[in-house]
């Protein structure tokens, strides 16, 4: 790690953590929190990952379906309206509407192959993105003069590295310049993170083995053919899955490569200081 220990972290004269967990453990708050505060460039991996990598695609899916409605059919082809993607830190909509949800065409559903072949550009994307990493370290520095820096990870980033590899390519690459920062949440955020996710389910990226293995398993379970398979049921079936098979690969990936804080604790940061001192002790259990 590039910090040994608290005093190291605390006299750095550049801070630099990467921020990895499930979605909705506070990630964005931390960071938005510390880019407020002034002197900390905010890197989001999704927000690139929206806008560099997928940006078109995204923008193509929009007009994919504008062109089935006539009206807006005929301005597009007349060069009368443009569409474009208002993706921000804050709203990844256009983004998880890229990566869609397989099943019946009729709510919105995707044929499973072509979600697959979503699912592989977002995993490319991802990892493309987490490599920027590095370069907009040096670039946050040389234009804007920001010395501290957070990378505030999209939730699937251990659907792209193997923690358990010491010579890991982008987990060496990403530690060599930032301390890895998960923040772990409880039974009860895991249960109140499936009850959200049930009220509004939302497209997510999955390693394809294990997308595969659940498509398989779901159909079998009910019976139901691939056209028929409610799309929002399907995801809200693999959400609690995925929890389980992120939580140790999170966990991995603090053990071996960074520390670990409480969504309990971060839930409580009023400052940037009080970041600098949730990871200096962090730190100091690690020990």
């Amino acid at each position: 790690m590039i910090y040994k220990t608290s005093d190291d972290w605390r006299a750095a004269a550049s801070k630099r953590i990467l921020l990895f967990g499930m979605s909705g453990l506070g990630k964005t708050h931390v960071s938005n929190l510390l880019r407020r505060a002034g002197g900390w460039f905010h890197y989001s991996v999704d927000y690139r990952i929206g806008t560099r990598y997928l940006g078109e695609h995204i923008v193509d899916n929009f007009k994919r379906v504008a062109m089935r409605e006539p009206f807006l059919r005929d301005l597009l082809l007349s060069d009368s309206i443009y569409i474009a993607s208002n993706i921000t830190f804050e709203n990844l909509a256009p983004l998880s509407t890229f990566l869609g949800k397989p099943g019946d065409p009729a709510k919105g559903g995707l044929p499973f192959e072509e979600y697959m072949a979503r699912q592989e550009l977002h995993r490319e994307a991802e990892i493309a993105a987490m490599r920027d990493t590095v370069r907009f370290i040096d670039r946050a520095r040389d234009l804007y003069g920001y010395d501290d820096f957070v990378c505030d990870t999209s939730g699937s980033i251990c659907e792209v590295v193997d923690p358990h590899d010491p010579t890991d390519p982008l987990l060496t690459l990403l530690t060599q310049h930032l301390l890895p920062v998960w923040i772990e949440g409880s039974d009860a955020h895991t249960e109140e993170l499936i009850r959200r996710f049930d009220r509004a389910p939302k497209p997510m990226y999955y390693r394809p083995d294990m997308l595969r293995a659940a498509w398989y398993e779901y159909l079998g379970q009910t019976g139901q053919s691939p056209v028929g398979v409610d799309p929002d049921a399907f995801v809200r079936w693999t959400y609690a899955r995925a929890l389980a098979h992120r939580q140790p690969i999170y966990r991995a990936m603090a053990d071996k490569w960074g520390v670990t804080v409480a969504a309990s604790e971060v839930a409580q940061v009023r400052s940037a200081q009080d970041v600098i001192d949730l990871v200096a002790e962090a730190l100091e259990r690690r020990r």
